[in-house]
């Protein structure tokens, strides 16, 4: 790789980290919820950029060009999902879910779920699952930028990973949500612009896609299906469903991406981040699929389809427009990473050691409970992806799959459905997480043709919908928490008389953050 990639690369990486300096100088906030959800003060075309660019990410520039390059045009159904999955997302929880998060005083996705189902329980598996869960997400994340890292530098994967990783800790310990949203910004339109130019490049190279289409169909015409290779998936539209509620609806139920409802600058800009995400994603969402299943006819015996993406690039496009496109999809992973880290040890620290372990844990503890598991769950994925690195479309499919099984249900009912109470929600979240993974570890989904992400999805909707009814009277729904779906109705200001009081004390992680930025602690 020449020098000039490599200094684009450090140059981009400069600059995103100076805009994250910049965020957090800004002030995230001066208070929890400013750190945690950046002030509730975020607009809706950064709503929008920010909800897809962490929702994507690593999958998208390995994941996707893999599997366009294994199955063809089958791929499509993935990416059919994904660009609705935005309004969606934004249009059935969005609105809601941020009058309700602020009524209740919720600053996490986790503390939102005990906040419309009072029960500790829910807060401990749903709080437990999610690390789990997100650890894994990490990990495909550092897979994916060992292996960009180790393409662009030409050092070993070992080595490589060890700097992606090395990076990653520095990012994500500069910490804030306002930080986080400004770099994942500026990131998704240069996400954008690079997928966009290799696409381009593509079709120039090989004359259009009509012709293309012609070549493939010439090495294999089932390639150009949308049965996949070998026409492997014809007529299994129980798979078919799964492909497209996996991106569409299923990341209502993911934690992290939750969060970005409750940041909202007003119930209302939902509705306008709706159109944003639609409109980025006519655009870059099926860009990776094409690229990949075009790179059938530019690399014929490339070894690794998960690097599909980064060969074409590296193959069709002059040094300078490489680096940019390599530091693009180098700093998109990175910033994903970023955000599940601090969600994770946010998470760890706040809903799980401080509400059940210590509540009266001191800052400092705080402040080393949520690094600590940051920095276990980075060297555990380091040595994981290091020793047997899989595939990052099994790693994405399997997560998605148990979070959006998990949670969809008990996050779409807490907004909409009054009678779903706290005994539903947990059993609901129980079996559609048992569900979702054991069809995934059995593989049933060869033997039943159904996909994992759709059976666990439904049998966690009939769970909160059966539970909730036959125990309404023994749990019944509290009436603070009916009045406030009541409001949620409505359109306009919280009436002061529903907003909870919120404990406005400094987060430990922020206030260690500024302290350090500050220069105090070098002078104690």
């Amino acid at each position: 790789m020449s020098a000039t990639v490599i200094a684009f690369l450090v140059l981009y990486y400069v600059v995103v980290l100076g805009i994250g300096f910049w965020a957090l100088r800004q002030g995230s906030g001066d208070d929890l919820e400013g750190y945690l959800l950046g002030g509730r003060k975020v607009g809706p075309l950064a709503t929008a950029l920010t909800l897809q660019s962490t929702s994507m990410s690593g999958y998208m520039f390995l994941g996707a060009g893999a599997l366009g390059f294994s199955q063809g045009y089958w791929a499509l159904w993935y990416a059919l999902g994904d660009i609705g999955g935005g309004v969606l997302n934004l249009s059935i929880i969005g609105r809601r879910m941020r009058k309700l998060s602020q009524m209740m005083g919720a600053l996490t996705s986790i503390e939102y779920l005990e906040k419309r189902y009072p029960l500790p329980a829910v807060r401990l598996f749903a709080g437990t699952l999610t690390v789990f869960l997100l650890g894994f997400y990490v990990l495909a994340q550092f897979i994916a930028g060992g292996k960009g890292m180790a393409l662009v530098t030409g050092i070993p994967y070992p080595a490589a990973l060890a700097i992606a990783v090395a990076v990653i800790l520095i990012y994500t310990f500069m910490g804030g949500y306002l930080a986080v949203v400004y770099t994942d910004f500026f990131q998704s339109l240069i996400m954008l612009v690079g997928v966009m130019w290799i696409v381009i490049a593509a079709l120039a190279e090989l004359g259009g896609l009509t012709a293309a289409n012609q070549a493939i169909g010439e090495i294999d015409p089932t390639l150009l299906s949308l049965w996949g290779r070998g026409l492997g998936f014809q007529g299994q539209w129980g798979i078919v469903a799964g492909a497209l509620l996996i991106f569409s609806v299923g990341y209502m139920g993911w934690p992290h991406v939750v969060t970005r409802h409750m940041a909202m600058s007003s119930p209302v800009t939902a509705r306008r981040a709706g159109g944003w995400a639609t409109l980025w994603n006519l655009f870059f969402v099926p860009a990776p699929y094409l690229v990949g299943i075009l790179a059938v006819l530019i690399l014929p015996s490339l070894d690794d389809p998960e690097m599909a993406i980064f060969q074409v690039a590296n193959r069709l496009l002059p040094a300078a427009v490489t680096g940019l496109v390599m530091a693009a999809i180098m700093a998109a992973i990175m910033s994903t990473a970023d955000s599940l880290l601090l969600q994770t040890g946010s998470i760890g620290a706040r809903d799980l050691y401080e509400r059940f372990i210590r509540p009266d844990a001191t800052e400092t503890q705080m402040v080393w409970v949520s690094r600590g598991l940051v920095l276990s769950i980075a060297f555990g994925g380091y040595f994981i992806a290091l020793v047997e690195p899989p595939s990052i479309f099994t790693i994405i499919i399997f997560t998605t799959s148990v979070l959006g099984s998990a949670f969809l249900p008990a996050y779409v009912c807490a907004v909409w459905w009054r009678k779903a109470n706290a005994p539903g929600a947990l059993a609901s979240m129980v079996v559609g997480a048992l569900v979702s993974f054991t069809w995934q570890y059995a593989d049933l989904a060869e033997s039943t043709s159904m996909a994992p992400m759709l059976m666990g999805v439904l049998s966690s909707s009939a769970t909160i919908v059966v539970v909730s009814l036959l125990t309404q009277s023994s749990a019944p729904v509290p009436s603070y928490i009916l009045d406030a779906m009541q409001e949620a109705d409505a359109l306009g200001p919280i009436p002061q008389r529903l907003l909870a009081a919120t404990d406005f004390s400094l987060t430990p992680e922020a206030a260690e953050v500024g302290r350090m930025l500050s220069g105090e602690a070098d002078h104690e």
